[in-house]
């Protein structure tokens, strides 16, 4: 039986109905999985079904991968529990998390495989500890979170950097989120993402991606500049100049390319990138 928080985490703090919801759905596939595969039943018991609630499972997860000699499971679980009790809108915010990863990744069609393995999913969890730790004036706890969840994970975010909800990081390899970053509610980014500064500026220095925007793989996005609504950022591109909102850039340095869209990629992940067509 794993170390438990029942004391801490009241079955009450799953109020909310996403919580709920997700909880019931994450516990079904488990038991579907232990029926495929009865020699995951050890584990899916150990992650999911012996728990009583959403929180106590993402606590145990998030203590267990995140552990180490200078804090152990224990003592980790006990930090992400009371920091669940203290702001149970975390729980609300991985449960959308895991909405979107279902919702987004074609190579995924449940909540159990990103609750338990997708390290883009563990690492923004993570992230939601150590940014309330960082805001409560545990810095130090809060910069031990990081380093665990960039040794474990290769995900580097600050804890003051701020992550909004029905996020996905997709692969979750190599992204880097600097200290005064703001990513909005439905953003979607890929792997080896950059959003840094400039390397000269001080105080708030980092991009601010809004809502619905769709980051491709290896973009770098620097210094204090916007990331419209709606916008799309292509593959390998160098941002250095605010995005208008529903607007897809590309290339080094990023340039506009092709007309504005009304849709929202960072939720229908549309990747593609279009010249606009010119009548002779």
């Amino acid at each position: 039986m794993p170390a438990n928080c029942s004391n801490l985490l009241p079955t009450e703090i799953t109020a909310s109905n996403i919580v709920a919801s997700i909880w019931n759905e994450l516990c079904s596939e488990a038991v579907a999985a232990m029926r495929v595969d009865p020699a995951l039943t050890r584990s899916m018991n150990s992650a999911v079904l012996y728990h009583a609630n959403f929180a106590q499972a993402l606590a145990h997860r998030i203590a267990l991968k995140l552990a180490s000699p200078d804090v152990d499971q224990d003592e980790l679980l006990a930090f992400v529990c009371q920091t669940f009790l203290n702001e149970p809108a975390i729980l609300a915010k991985a449960a959308a998390d895991l909405v979107a990863v279902k919702e987004r990744d074609p190579c995924n069609s449940e909540i159990l495989t990103p609750f338990l393995y997708f390290k883009g999913f563990l690492a923004l969890q993570g992230q939601r500890i150590a940014h309330w730790m960082w805001t409560h004036d545990r810095v130090h706890l809060a910069r031990h979170l990081q380093s665990r969840i960039s040794e474990v994970f290769g995900v580097d975010i600050h804890p003051a950097a701020t992550m909004g909800k029905g996020i996905m990081l997709d692969h979750g390899s190599g992204l880097v989120i600097g200290e005064t970053a703001v990513v909005e509610d439905d953003v979607s980014i890929l792997q080896n993402v950059t959003l840094g500064g400039t390397g000269k500026e001080t105080g708030d220095r980092h991009p601010k991606v809004r809502r619905g925007a769709l980051i491709g793989a290896g973009a770098k996005i620097l210094g204090n500049i916007e990331i419209g609504t709606g916008a799309k950022v292509g593959a390998g591109s160098v941002v250095v100049t605010p995005v208008l909102p529903f607007t897809s850039v590309v290339g080094i340095p990023a340039r506009p390319v092709g007309n504005t869209h009304s849709t929202m990629p960072g939720i229908t992940m549309d990747q593609t990138l279009q010249e606009p067509e010119y009548v002779i």
